[in-house]
């Protein structure tokens, strides 16, 4: 399947790069720069993986599903990954990764390919999947942003988008 953002054909990259963006909760800008080193060692996959964020300066930790596990060991058993040392190469030897624009090019396409508004979900998208799941199943703010990278916990409630009525609901199935 070609892929639109670098002109390659990524084949089994682009489900790798949808099912690594929700589990890891990574900015776009993350995301692009991981190295095959950051979620592969000793010749196989792991099932947690560590970063820098680009934006805080902290490291953040991540797990990674079985089955992009699997997405990661397909892809780098693509002849177009032979000596890459990013997960996503760039198409031209200055370009060590794909942009964050090509990547928001890939999210773009696979919110039309389901028939979704375009307009309506873009690269943060990917980032807050997850972690939305986790709070409404969990209720779980210091999860949230401890999975965020997040320092302070009045920017995981704004960013999560928690209003009274949330606490109070979650108060309320509380029972001592």
């Amino acid at each position: 399947m070609p892929d639109t953002a670098s002109g390659r054909n990524h084949g089994a990259g682009e489900p790798l790069t949808f099912n690594l963006a929700i589990d890891s909760k990574l900015r776009g800008c993350d995301l692009v720069r991981l190295k095959v080193a950051d979620v592969y060692a000793a010749g196989q996959v792991k099932e947690r993986a560590s970063i820098i964020q680009s934006k805080t300066r902290k490291p953040v930790r991540f797990e990674i599903t079985e089955g992009t596990r699997k997405s990661i060991v397909a892809w780098l058993d693509n002849p177009l990954m032979i000596g890459s040392e990013h997960l996503w190469p760039g198409r031209f030897h200055e370009r060590l990764h794909i942009s964050t624009r090509q990547y928001a090019r890939l999210v773009r396409d696979w919110v039309t390919s389901i028939g979704l508004e375009p307009t309506s979900y873009g690269t943060h998208t990917m980032r807050r999947t997850k972690v939305a799941q986790i709070y409404r199943k969990t209720g779980n703010l210091r999860a949230v942003q401890l999975l965020l990278g997040h320092t302070k916990m009045d920017s995981t409630v704004r960013y999560l988008g928690v209003e009274l009525e949330d606490a109070l609901a979650i108060a309320e199935a509380v029972e001592i």
